[in-house]
């Protein structure tokens, strides 16, 4: 991957279909989700198509499905369809993996492997969906091999459209994606590099003072429109945060046009923008070197 040649790096993307047709929601939430977005159903790309889409714009984008086949009985993308695929776009794509804590030992000997035999570059959580707490024990063998990979674990937190509107919302509680349940995370595996995914709605400020008070937790902006971001997460990627926020679409739900589009109305300062775009980024999925202590 040619990092240099890249406008930017989309660090949270979703793939929605596998090659045969099989989808990573069931009908009832996706329905949930589509009418929360409003344009969910409009299009789910294959991950070649998603390739193409960020090739045309000269963007690399990490790509990721959600396994919660405990919570929900739905079947998942197959992790190493995604590894292969965005293998054969390696110049744009970024495979991440996800794996249900709730499968144990099972789970951590597939994390290992998908790293070490399939070229995995990191892990996706969707706390909520896949029904446990983040600082629930079970999963803390999990978080112990993807330390030891050496590979950040991006968490979903704050609300989800995902069961929106659905009675009791489809069995999703929200309180599992509440930022603080991930501080315990990052007190108990210092050198876990983490991601706090979304502005963390209603738990804003629950996120900025984790990623300002523990040195390897990141927050990505996917999921909203910049030109919905909460005064106080601007003001802290602007300063205290420039060097750890990280730029993510959500796609399909929002697409990178539209989010660029509204960022560029964004009160962020020149200097940082690249950081949020792509320099981050590359920095965090070792793309690119780190700077030499003392750097500015």
């Amino acid at each position: 991957m040619d990092v240099d040649a890249l406008t930017a790096i989309d660090v949270h993307t979703h793939a929605e279909v596998s090659a045969d047709g099989h989808g990573s929601l069931s009908p009832e939430l996706l329905g949930a989700s589509a009418e929360f977005f409003k344009s969910h159903t409009e299009r789910q790309p294959t991950i070649g198509q998603m390739a193409a889409h960020y090739r045309e714009r000269h963007m690399a984008a990490v790509v990721f499905t959600v396994d919660a086949e405990h919570a929900t009985g739905h079947p998942r993308i197959s992790n190493e369809e995604i590894a292969e695929t965005c293998a054969l776009h390696a110049d744009v794509l970024i495979p991440f993996a996800s794996v249900d804590p709730w499968k144990g030992r099972a789970g951590v000997r597939e994390a290992r492997r998908l790293v070490r035999e399939h070229g995995v570059r990191g892990f996706k959580f969707h706390p909520s969906i896949q029904a446990f707490s983040p600082d629930d024990r079970m999963a803390y063998p999990l978080y112990e091999a993807i330390e030891e990979l050496g590979v950040p674990a991006v968490f979903h937190t704050g609300q989800t459209g995902i069961g929106a509107g659905v009675p009791g919302g489809g069995g999703i509680r929200l309180k599992y994606s509440n930022p603080m349940l991930v501080d315990e995370v990052a007190v108990d595996f210092p050198e876990l590099r983490i991601i706090l995914a979304h502005p963390s709605f209603p738990w804003q400020d629950e996120a900025l003072a984790v990623a300002t008070h523990k040195p390897y937790v990141h927050i990505d902006l996917s999921g909203w429109s910049p030109k919905y971001f909460p005064p106080q997460l601007v003001k802290y990627a602007n300063s205290l945060l420039k060097d750890k926020v990280l730029f993510g679409s959500d796609y399909p739900v929002i697409t990178p046009d539209r989010w660029l589009s509204d960022f560029e109305g964004l009160d962020i300062k020149p200097e940082v923008r690249p950081r949020i775009l792509k320099e981050n980024a590359a920095r965090l999925l070792g793309l690119t070197k780190p700077a030499p202590p003392g750097t500015p």
